[in-house]
């Protein structure tokens, strides 16, 4: 059975930092792309970062330089740092494997 388990998500005051994780199971995580996504109630997911097999990263213009996505194969765990949160961050952010499989998602919510 495949799980992707996201964390680390909260309520935070514009200007802080939030470190989300996400845990996968039943997948061989190491050949996997990964990425995380958000998506605001009415609105369609959009892909905020993205981190291949080696490495390469790919962000979404709005977070470019505030967020950074990063992996640990060993513990199959892909974690999203966000710094300089800003109010319109403020979506549910889920994990995916280019959307072959997506986590249940975990709330952000930065307040101004």
């Amino acid at each position: 059975q495949v799980q992707l388990v996201e964390s680390g998500g909260g309520l935070v005051q514009a200007g802080g930092s939030l470190r989300l994780s996400c845990v996968a199971s039943g997948i061989v995580f190491s050949i996997n792309d990964m990425g995380w996504y958000r998506q605001a109630p009415g609105k369609g997911r959009e892909l905020v970062a993205d981190i291949t097999t080696g490495g390469s990263t790919k962000y979404a213009d709005s977070v470019k330089g505030r967020f950074t996505i990063s992996r640990d194969n060993a513990k199959n765990t892909v974690y999203l740092q966000m710094n300089s949160l800003k109010p319109e961050d403020t979506d549910v952010y889920y994990c995916s494997n280019r959307g072959v499989y997506w986590g249940q998602g975990t709330q952000v919510t930065v307040s101004s």
